[in-house]
């Protein structure tokens, strides 16, 4: 490993990068789409291949401050609950949904004990910025409103992946200027775009991609926090996992956010994962698998208050 990231990568993850290398080897390595054209029978593709709902999972409108938006909620199986996490799923804002993640969230709430509520925020580039961060709001001011009446616990945790990422920090954002941000007792923030104006090292890494376009192309300066985590004030924040792949685009992003975040004065634990691409605990390695653990235990130690 390089000599530069050595601090930053556990050694005990040597076991699987052969493994990691192999899959990504194996992988081909597809760009997303360039137009709403491409999006669109992207969007058409995935939608004939649905994975199924787990039988747990029910759907309901959350409602705050006279905004709404729909959520899923996924309650453990044979545990009482001891939490509520709010997941915001990954998509490149202009991707995915809420449905989607309904197998990973049903393996997190049973193994965690917790309540998990996964926001289906609108999509660009129908629903432009600032249309998602207003729906995770939403959803976030509405679970701290009724997580104790509706799953017996004031024990919260909030998180995504990619743009999920991007938008559970615009999120904390809202809620720290609102006073209320401390009451989500740890953020998992897994590789996120946190610079979509292209000024810094990170950010212009990626800043040619049509997902910021699509997002957020109507705005004329794009250091807004509110669409560039970066570029904020991170104080007050709650403590951060922050997770990444070493061959991820969004490394140096992810350096730079943790970095930010801690000089702002919060707890922030950052790992990367060796021979890792973007979006790999998604993929069926052990690298993977070990990741969503380590993710796991995280949380598990933020909502018992340990």
């Amino acid at each position: 490993m390089e000599i530069g990231l050595k601090w930053l990568i556990d050694e005990k993850l040597d076991v699987h990068v052969e493994e990691s290398r192999q899959f990504n080897a194996a992988s081909k390595a597809g760009a997303g789409p360039a137009t709403v054209e491409e999006l669109q029978v992207v969007r058409a593709r995935k939608a004939m291949i649905r994975a199924p709902s787990d039988h747990r999972t029910t759907q309901q409108t959350a409602e705050a401050g006279g905004r709404r938006v729909p959520v899923r909620i996924t309650l453990p199986q044979d545990a009482e609950i001891r939490g509520a996490y709010l997941d915001i799923h990954a998509g490149g804002f202009y991707l995915g949904s809420a449905a989607g993640e309904d197998a990973r969230n049903a393996l997190l709430a049973d193994s965690l004990g917790v309540a998990v509520v996964s926001v289906d925020y609108r999509l660009a580039p129908e629903h432009p910025w600032p249309a998602a961060p207003d729906d995770c709001e939403t959803a976030a001011r509405w679970l701290l409103d009724r997580a104790e009446s509706l799953f017996g616990t004031t024990q919260l945790a909030i998180g995504g992946a990619s743009a999920g990422s991007t938008l559970a920090m615009a999120t904390l954002l809202r809620l720290r200027d609102r006073g209320v941000a401390d009451r989500f007792a740890g953020a998992v923030l897994q590789f996120g775009a946190y610079d979509l104006s292209g000024q810094s090292p990170g950010g212009r890494l990626y800043a040619d991609e049509f997902f910021i376009e699509a997002y957020a192309g109507h705005v004329a300066d794009r250091t807004d926090p509110d669409i560039s985590p970066l570029y904020g004030d991170l104080g007050g924040l709650p403590p951060a996992l922050v997770v990444v792949g070493r061959l991820d685009i969004l490394l140096e992003d992810n350096l730079a956010i943790a970095a930010r975040l801690a000089a702002a004065g919060n707890e922030v634990d950052l790992r990367v994962y060796p021979e890792s691409t973007h979006a790999f605990t998604h993929r069926p390695t052990g690298m993977a698998a070990t990741a969503v653990r380590d993710i796991e235990a995280w949380l598990a130690c933020r909502l018992s208050g340990t």
